[in-house]
């Protein structure tokens, strides 16, 4: 599964719980989305979460 390359958010791992307490793993996967922005001067393909793009530590290139 893919990481945001800045904040380094990736796939959490944890216990799923029934009604009758029965118990099982799950994991929650992080909204990650591809996309092209500019790193270093010049445009790049990175993969980057969705709270990372809204807070604008990226600059998408156009």
């Amino acid at each position: 599964m893919a990481k945001c390359e800045i904040c380094g958010k990736g796939v959490t791992f944890g216990i799923k719980v029934s009604h009758s307490h029965r118990r099982s793993n799950r994991t929650w996967k992080p909204n990650v989305v591809k996309v092209k922005a500019i790193v270093s001067g010049s445009p790049k393909r990175v993969n980057v979460c969705t709270r990372c793009l809204r807070s604008g530590k990226v600059t998408r290139a156009v």
